[in-house]
């Protein structure tokens, strides 16, 4: 499938590239992905249409109340972007089509739709956008109907849930003949400015929300999410007054980071200054790594995770000559986490940006079937958090006794 003539986002072009049944994207607001799905169905059906074929493009949804609900406006805007395909198709209020009549476009929702396109139709294409919510039953009928030799199916969402039949079927086990990708704003090379200030605006204002909006995370229950509430994002300077800086360290593995942050604490608030982090970051670049993103560290106690004995042994004698392991105990992860829910706040500096991403992530189990928050802490989003645990370690204690900051005492 050429791309030659016309722009798409660097990180798609691999989709739209070879032979494939399914193209996919995946990911969150003002990533350009639907605008590009949108034209290229448009250069799919010229290049069907100029090789003689004849057929129809699907363009659905899992509901359709009406063509104001379609991606109708979004396809005539990419055609009338591109010289060739206005001279190719014709445009009317209701439809889209060939001006040779050989191809046209099709729009329906597939919860009610779907039997009387597969009836009559011969689908050349069909591209079903805002799919988070397709049904599983909507996906099985979907193959039998886009049936013609060289057909494809594509596939655009922004997720949801883990729970989401196109989650399980396109990213837990997707088809053999696939393309996919996840594509969200910073790989849009023209991403608005208008955009940008309402991302700065949910990233500010509505942090809970800002990972599924605009980096194409799952939307948690949000009575699951541990520390929902109590952290916002800002730009900050440690004040001479704060007390810190305290330094903590979590041990990465074959798939995790090792993460680090650097925090302080002013007025029953928690401040999240810095952070540095890396997947397979060998053991002897360590050091060097962490005090070039947190300055000073090596100067100060680094409390790290104890069950890493070996690390923190040669760390101590390669860089980091204060780095201690922090005492665990039955309920410690809970105490932990009771402890940064008392303070008034926690402040995430707003170059932190595996930190915000785990406080809005980090979450309770919820039970599948009656959608109960479950006083599990899952094993996941939680590396920093974790290294933010060990920095603090001195002062959390056994069943959330109260901790005692200087002449304060913070429950």
């Amino acid at each position: 499938m050429t791309t030659a003539q016309i722009q798409l986002p660097p990180k798609l072009i691999p989709v739209f590239r070879g032979k494939s049944r399914y193209r996919c994207a995946y990911g969150g607001r003002g990533s350009a992905k639907t605008r590009t799905f949108a034209l290229m169905t448009a250069v799919v059906g010229y290049q069907r249409g100029m090789n003689g074929d004849s057929g129809q493009i699907l363009c659905g949804r899992e509901h359709l109340n009406s063509l104001e609900d379609s991606s109708m406006e979004e396809i005539k805007t990419a055609i009338r972007s591109v010289p060739w395909l206005d001279a190719y198709y014709e445009i009317g209020e209701k439809f889209i089509r060939s001006k040779d009549k050989r191809i046209s476009y099709v729009f329906a929702g597939l919860r009610h739709n779907l039997d009387s396109i597969k009836s009559k139709a011969r689908v050349l294409l069909a591209w079903i956008d805002e799919a988070e919510n397709v049904s599983e039953q909507a996906w099985r009928k979907l193959g039998p109907t886009v049936r013609e030799a060289g057909s494809e199916v594509w596939v655009t969402w922004n997720p949801e849930s883990k729970e989401s039949a196109t989650h399980k079927r396109f990213r837990i086990s997707p088809p053999e003949s696939c393309l996919i990708a996840e594509i969200n704003y910073p790989d849009n090379p023209w991403f608005p400015e208008v955009l940008e200030l309402e991302r700065l605006e949910d990233l500010k204002n509505r942090p809970d929300t800002y990972s599924h909006i605009w980096e194409g995370d799952f939307l948690e229950h949000s009575n699951a999410q541990i520390l929902s509430g109590k952290w916002r994002v800002a730009e900050f300077d440690p004040k001479p007054e704060w007390q810190g800086p305290y330094y903590g360290l979590d041990f990465g593995f074959a798939q995790d980071p090792t993460a680090a942050v650097c925090c302080w604490i002013n007025d029953r608030k928690l401040y999240i200054e810095r952070e540095a982090g890396k997947v397979g970051l060998e053991l002897d670049a360590t050091a060097q790594y962490v005090t070039e993103r947190l300055p000073n560290a090596d100067a100060h106690t680094v409390r790290a995770d104890s069950a890493r004995p070996e690390s923190i042994s040669y760390l101590k004698r390669n860089g980091l000559p204060r780095i201690e392991g922090v005492k665990k105990w039955p309920g410690s992860v809970e105490d932990g986490i009771e402890h940064l829910r008392s303070y008034d706040e926690i402040v995430i500096h707003s170059r932190c940006t595996s930190v915000r991403r785990e406080a809005q992530l980090y979450s309770y189990k919820v039970d599948k079937n009656s959608g109960d928050v479950l006083p599990i802490v899952l094993d996941d989003h939680n590396h920093y958090i974790d290294a933010i645990r060990y920095a603090l370690a001195p002062m959390i204690k056994r069943g959330s006794q109260p901790m005692t900051l200087g002449m304060k005492t913070v429950y």
